[in-house]
């Protein structure tokens, strides 16, 4: 379908209904293909933020295309009150990819932040108990449960009091688990790599102390994997560096090919959850079902774990090649990657854009690069010329 309305039309236009809940740039994207996206007057820009980690098969991919058009000439909705062919289908392959012998368990919804609420919920209920662990630069949504477990107090302070209790404890720190893992805690959350937290990476050894107290104590561990699981960080999720296995697991962003799915796992010995204790009209449709089905069997096809991992390393070693004084730090784990600047982050993402690129922050000084899992060796190497001009001219 082609664009009638120019930059201009839409920014006015949505700037007159928008809710305000969002800073914008001024940039109106209407069409994609590949990692490349392309604004309302035509330019063309290199996607490396796959859609704030959504595409992870880039834009448009012909099996998602195929797969959505198929079921949505076939059955759109169908709740779970009744059963569904392709809601049996996903439940099979996500059981795969988890792996186990005991069956997992899956809520099926529309977004990471309604997983992290199921994952509360169904901690809470299986428990019997009411508070949370969670750490300090975590990100798990911003929906009240959700965004009680979130530290950024820019994004709980106006909701202080309608806030489930939640203890905060410091990243890699276990001592700090330790003393707060009290018998009056549900779960523990925390994302196994934080994405909007700074780009930070969860020490193995940590990650394994934290199953440990957890089992002694009876403390349900909840790995959020909504923005680095399905091969982001080089493995289907980013707890596997670390050996272990959580007790939930909470998956959202491209699962679905950006049609809009999350989902909380967890292990099926732990049972279920009451009837009508939970519920989503929307979640398990077959429209998102079968978009599913088709992303999960392409990023297979792919060996999206392998290749994040290979062009990740890769291409933060350029990065780090650079030898930039603008930048402190390169992290990275497979194609999660973020640059640690001496400086504020937006006019460096400015610039880049300016030169056909877009990228992420993760807070106020640090380059956050999120592509899809398809880019290739030249895409990523176009955009260590650009940082290298960009940063140079710092």
């Amino acid at each position: 379908m082609e664009n009638t309305l120019n930059l201009q039309d839409i920014t006015a236009t949505e700037d007159a209904h928008t809710s305000g809940a969002y800073s914008k740039r001024p940039l109106a994207l209407v069409r994609g293909e590949g990692c490349t996206v392309w604004d309302a007057d035509g330019n063309a820009y290199l996607d490396m933020t796959s859609g704030q980690g959504v595409a992870l098969l880039g834009h448009a991919h012909p099996a998602i295309v195929q797969a959505v058009s198929t079921q949505a000439a076939t059955l759109i909705t169908c709740a779970e009150a009744f059963y569904n062919d392709r809601r049996a289908e996903l439940y099979g392959i996500l059981q795969a990819l988890l792996g186990g012998e005991e069956p997992w368990r899956f809520f099926l919804c529309n977004s990471g932040a309604e997983a992290t609420e199921a994952a509360l919920k169904v901690a809470r209920l299986l428990t019997n108990r009411t508070r949370i662990v969670a750490t300090m630069r975590g990100f798990h949504g911003r929906t009240l449960g959700a965004l009680g477990a979130t530290f950024n107090k820019d994004y709980r302070g106006p909701f202080e009091g309608w806030l489930p209790p939640v203890t905060h404890v410091p990243y890699n720190d276990l001592a700090a688990a330790d003393a707060a893992l009290t018998d009056e805690v549900a779960a523990l959350i925390i994302e196994p790599a934080q994405g909007e937290g700074g780009v930070h990476f969860i020490d193995a050894d940590y990650l394994r102390g934290l199953r440990d107290l957890c089992t002694e104590r009876g403390v349900l561990l909840i790995c959020d994997e909504v923005q680095s699981g399905l091969g982001r960080c080089g493995r289907w999720f980013a707890f596997e560096h670390a050996g272990i296995v959580p007790d939930i697991v909470t998956m959202g962003k491209g699962i679905a090919g950006g049609v809009p799915m999350g989902l909380a796992a967890w292990r099926g010995e732990l049972g279920t959850i009451p009837a009508a204790t939970h519920g989503s009209t929307f979640g398990g449709n077959p429209l998102s079902c079968a978009a599913a089905i088709a992303s999960l069997t392409a990023l297979r096809e792919l060996d999206a774990p392998a290749r994040s991992a290979e062009l990740g390393a890769w291409f933060a070693d350029q990065l780090r090649g650079l030898n930039l004084p603008a930048v402190r730090e390169v992290r990275a784990q497979g194609l999660m990657v973020g640059l640690e600047l001496r400086g504020r982050v937006t006019p460096i993402l400015q610039a880049l854009q300016a030169r056909g690129i877009l990228a992420l922050p993760a807070g106020k000084t640090v380059l956050r690069f999120l592509p899809p899992l398809i880019v290739t060796q030249a895409e990523l190497q176009r955009v260590v010329d650009a940082v290298g001009e960009v940063m140079s001219a710092e």
